[in-house]
């Protein structure tokens, strides 16, 4: 499969991961030991849809225009890195915690735990590390 291919199925599977933390955290419903605040899930989706559209500006655009540059490549991958770490972030209401005053793990509704979740933001790191290493090699 070529550069490009992979680079576009990832960008659309990264939508995907957007769009379901979105629907599945509103509203502070969810899984989790703790809640996940209204502004991680914000920067989240406000810059998970920047990334989305930015990102496919630059790569449907000509490399010679503007929209199809460096900078706006660069700015691309700098949205997706927040948006795979705001998810990161979201995925430590996972983390066992100890002591005397902690409570028993909600129930999701997607899944009997944190797997959906862990697949989709560990797979947004992956993602964003092949978005590099194809924006580097001057593969897209």
């Amino acid at each position: 499969m070529s550069e490009p291919v992979v680079v576009y199925v990832l960008t659309a599977l990264a939508a995907v991961v957007v769009v379901l933390t979105r629907l599945r955290l509103r509203g502070g419903q969810g899984a989790g030991r703790v809640f996940v605040g209204k502004r991680l899930l914000d920067v989240h989706t406000g810059a998970g849809v920047l990334a989305l559209v930015v990102w496919l500006v630059f790569l449907v655009a000509p490399d010679d225009s503007v929209p199809g540059g460096a900078a706006v490549g660069v700015l691309g991958l700098a949205l997706w890195l927040v948006v795979t770490i705001a998810g990161l972030l979201m995925l430590v209401r996972w983390l066992p915690s100890r002591g005397r005053h902690s409570t028993d793990r909600a129930r999701d509704r997607w899944s009997a735990g944190p797997g959906l979740s862990v697949l989709a933001h560990v797979g947004m790191l992956a993602a964003f590390v092949v978005f590099v290493v194809a924006y580097v090699s001057g593969g897209i």
